[in-house]
């Protein structure tokens, strides 16, 4: 099964997570390949502090949809695609929504992750709606996935997309 694994990450957790399920998925029982695209907005200036809550909550209240950096993406050729993002006013980051306007996964078998620090509030649903049409296998939810020991958990999770 040939696999994408597309993702935004702001501080570096959903980045962590792509990269383990890419290993996963490289690994046995899994044995396949796993293709990796990162989601990068053309604004790269980097938040901090309590600013960075203010100014994400505001872009996602605002409906913002930030221009992307190129990224060289066709669903086409994947059997599976899996989508991840951090949780943002408990909602799909901006940037994922962005990228999901210009890809239609109509069709396509598409999983869902979500990263977050706190509660994932309705972000999962949210997220279900901006592919609309395509065949959600799967989702998960992952809080402080760089803190924790999520390899078993996203093994469980990828076994279980069928």
């Amino acid at each position: 099964m040939k696999t994408a694994v597309v993702y935004y990450s702001f501080e570096g957790s959903c980045a962590f997570a792509a990269r383990t399920i890419k290993g996963i998925l490289e690994s046995a029982p899994f044995k396949g390949k796993a293709d990796l695209y990162e989601i990068k907005t053309v604004d790269a200036k980097k938040r901090t502090g309590f600013s960075k809550y203010l100014w994400g909550g505001s872009q996602v209240l605002m409906r913002k949809k930030p221009a992307l950096a190129p990224l060289e993406f066709d669903p086409a050729p994947y059997d599976l695609i899996i989508l991840g993002t951090p949780v943002w006013a408990a909602s799909p980051a901006p940037a994922m929504v962005s990228f999901l306007d210009r890809h239609d996964l109509r069709g396509k078998k598409t999983a869902l992750f979500c990263c977050h620090a706190g509660g994932k509030g309705r972000a999962l649903e949210k997220f279900r709606a901006l592919v609309p049409g395509a065949v959600i296998s799967g989702e998960i939810d992952l809080r402080g996935p760089v803190q924790a020991d999520i390899t078993g958990r996203l093994g469980d999770w990828l076994r279980n997309l069928g």
